[in-house]
């Protein structure tokens, strides 16, 4: 009999210019339906189909369920992860239906070993290029994250020293203008009761009353083909990041509830470690106001918080997204 390990990679197997490939995805019905049951989803646009094709032309498939399965089809990159430091650059490049099939490449970009501390295990930090396109192979996100991984040897000097201080791409403007540039913004207007883009302020700050309490994290993670070993098996599981921010967007539309959708992030910074059962609340400031020829790109600030029995509220996300408002 042969036994076959299946394992890894750890940091030490990393190596520039490597490329993962991932199970091809088809956003369903079905699919975003036990998405929506877990994190929620009270984008109109996603919710009402009627609408949807009126102003999009399809059935719009939920911003945040997009990005759950690109971010889970990378994870074979990272199936022994400790920890995920930033999300940089999300910009979506076209918004999918519900049923196009969704396509990843995960690139490794940089590589930094950590220093070592005693009584700590060796890590090292792999900088990640996601790349997601449709069955058409029209790009749909391209974005980074960094993760941090263990070293299977943990004596070993891998000399990997890269500055990742610089990895991941701003979204230019254009960019983000251009996911919704062809879509009736007049008659989602005409049909919402608002707020609107005219009645915002840069520096207005939304205090969410009440909160989200985590649930289904590991049905979450295998829904979305997130194969990373700590929010499966480990002794302390963690919840996925994803997870964490699509009860932002929640939360974000309960402020805001008539976002049309969003279109990118400017960064998304993991604070400190979500679990199960924790219940998150969150605070969404209006940071910047670009108007458009209809409509306009709103700049976000989502800070969340987690509490959790016999804790202070922890902070666990700074995520700054960009949202279109008509």
């Amino acid at each position: 009999m042969t036994r076959v390990p299946v394992d890894g990679p750890y940091f030490e197997d990393l190596r520039i210019r490597q490329r993962f490939d991932a199970p091809a995805a088809t956003l369903t019905e079905g699919l975003a339906a036990a998405h929506q049951a877990i994190v929620g989803c009270r984008l109109p646009l996603a919710l009402d189909r009627r609408l949807s094709r009126r102003v999009v032309g399809d059935v719009l498939a939920a911003p945040h369920l997009v990005w759950d399965v690109a971010i889970g089809q990378s994870t074979g990159a990272t199936h022994t992860v400790v920890a995920n430091l930033f999300y940089r650059g999300v910009v979506f490049r076209r918004a999918p239906a519900l049923g196009d099939t969704l396509r990843t490449v995960t690139e490794v970009v940089g590589l930094r070993q950590n220093s070592r501390r005693p009584g700590r295990a060796a890590t090292g930090l792999a900088a990640l290029r996601i790349s997601t396109t449709d069955q058409d192979g029209r790009p749909v996100l391209d974005f980074w994250r960094c993760a941090m991984l263990p070293l299977r040897d943990g004596t070993l000097d891998t000399g990997h020293a890269d500055d990742l201080t610089g990895i991941g791409t701003a979204p230019a403007p254009e960019d983000l203008a251009g996911v919704t540039a062809g879509w009736d913004l007049d008659a989602y207007r005409a049909e919402r009761p608002g707020p609107h883009l005219d009645g915002l302020t840069p520096g207005t700050v939304f205090e969410v009353a009440g909160g989200d309490v985590v649930t289904s994290a590991p049905e979450l993670a295998r829904l979305t083909l997130n194969v990373a070993r700590v929010h499966h098996d480990a002794p302390d599981r963690l919840v996925y990041g994803g997870h964490t921010i699509g009860l932002a967007l929640h939360q974000a539309l309960r402020a805001l509830p008539d976002i049309v959708t969003v279109v990118g992030w400017h960064g998304c910074d993991h604070l400190g470690p979500v679990r199960e059962n924790d219940t998150l609340r969150s605070t969404i400031e209006v940071e910047r106001i670009d108007p458009l020829p209809r409509g306009g790109l709103v700049h976000l600030r989502s800070h969340v918080q987690a509490t959790r029995a016999g804790e202070d509220p922890a902070d666990v996300l700074d995520w700054r997204f960009v949202a279109v408002l008509a």
